[in-house]
């Protein structure tokens, strides 16, 4: 009887971390000006949280909601390069260094998806 009653004092509870994921997964704005008022909404809550992990967080989108809202003006992310450049990283992991930049290149080329370029006709 105990735990069912703790139990159910913690299921009614805010906790801390429900806060938090409340706020991180809010929803998607589809135009800049609905970004740019979601934002300050989204601001004046995390404010309200005192949570000191959202506080920084939100310190730190402040800091970069100009870059953040350009993708409203251009509608693409930097995702297939932070993904290409992830393979690369494990690429050069895997093999513990290259003997010259040319091997490096090659290996990346083919690696990455452009296997039917010729080796010989590399820069």
């Amino acid at each position: 009887m105990v735990q069912k009653g703790r139990f159910n004092g913690l299921m009614e509870s805010m906790l801390e971390t429900d806060v938090a994921w409340t706020l991180k997964n809010s929803e998607e704005c589809p135009t800049e000006a609905k970004a740019k008022l979601f934002f300050s909404n989204w601001c004046k809550v995390v404010d309200k949280s005192r949570l000191k992990p959202m506080i920084k967080a939100k310190g730190l989108l402040k800091h970069h909601i100009n870059n953040i809202l350009n993708y409203f003006k251009h509608l693409i992310t930097n995702a297939v390069s932070e993904g290409l450049n992830s393979k690369i990283q494990m690429l050069k992991a895997s093999a513990q260094g290259f003997h010259n930049f040319e091997s490096c290149r090659a290996r990346i080329l083919i690696y990455c998806g452009k296997p039917y370029m010729r080796i010989d006709s590399l820069p």
